[in-house]
């Protein structure tokens, strides 16, 4: 399999099958452009059909896993129908194809993690998690509905009060909290992040592949079920582009000022 076409990830073979993949852009906390998003969907599909690959392991470089969108992504989809289309379809995609992949995904949450990032964190089959990093789904922070993998995966790791309360307040959680209420795997000391994502691998590597894609694939029918939830949450997001919130919401945050939505003034 050739991976050379991808500009933001790096690729690493390992023992037993292991594939080691970096998300690489540590200069901006590894923000989500439009062409990382692009191939955060699509890798999947390029592992899943890569016959030395038994395993994915995905973290970031340097400090963070991956903080969220650019803030000229998000605004290139304001109120363009062509835009939001395409991103739509890549974000269904990371989804999907995540839980698709006939190959298991470990994610070692290195750091912040947000947006599509937070996505690949949570969509992967074991998530291993710092114990200082954080996490958000920052959508309601921008005046968007959450929608890119929330509705389909938060409330079957975490139940349905603490998904609703996170994803509507858009608190942060830590590693310690987000173990504590089943968001993730595994939470450890940041120094074992790599190590104990890689070694968790390697033991999968060594197990019974075609034992493992099965268990994978028959879990993974929970997902498949939600997919109308998620299809209907995904719209909703993107309808939200339409909106002036998400104009000041956007603003807010390049202003770095507390956001005032125009849909909580008086008429």
């Amino acid at each position: 399999m050739d991976y050379s076409e991808y500009e933001h990830l790096l690729f690493e073979r390992r023992e037993n099958g292991v594939l080691l993949i970096t998300i690489n852009r540590p200069e901006v906390f590894n923000a989500t452009n439009a062409r990382l998003h692009w191939e955060l969907s699509r890798v999947w599909l390029d592992i899943s059909d890569d016959d030395e690959t038994r395993v994915a392991v995905i973290t970031g470089a340097g400090k963070a896993f991956s903080a969220g969108g650019d803030l000229s992504m998000l605004e290139g989809q304001l109120g363009n129908f062509k835009e939001i289309h395409a991103i739509s379809n890549e974000a269904a995609d990371l989804v999907y194809n995540i839980i698709d992949c006939k190959k298991p995904v470990v994610s070692a949450i290195n750091g912040v993690a947000v947006g599509a990032g937070l996505a690949v964190a949570l969509m992967a089959d074991i998530s291993i998690i710092a114990e200082d990093a954080r996490l958000t789904d920052g959508h309601l922070r921008i005046g968007v509905g959450a929608g890119d993998h929330a509705a389909i995966i938060w409330p079957l790791l975490c139940g349905m009060a603490k998904a609703k309360y996170y994803l509507m307040t858009a608190e942060f959680v830590d590693g310690k909290e987000a173990e504590r209420i089943g968001l993730v795997s595994r939470c450890v000391p940041t120094a074992e992040v790599l190590d104990t994502a890689l070694e968790v691998a390697d033991r999968l590597g060594q197990g019974s592949q075609a034992a493992l894609r099965w268990t994978k694939r028959s879990m993974n029918n929970w997902l498949r079920q939600a997919s109308p939830i998620f299809d209907a949450s995904l719209a909703m997001e993107m309808l939200s582009f339409f909106d002036e919130d998400v104009v000041e919401g956007v603003a807010a945050i390049k202003e770095k000022r507390a956001p005032v939505f125009p849909s909580t003034k008086g008429s």
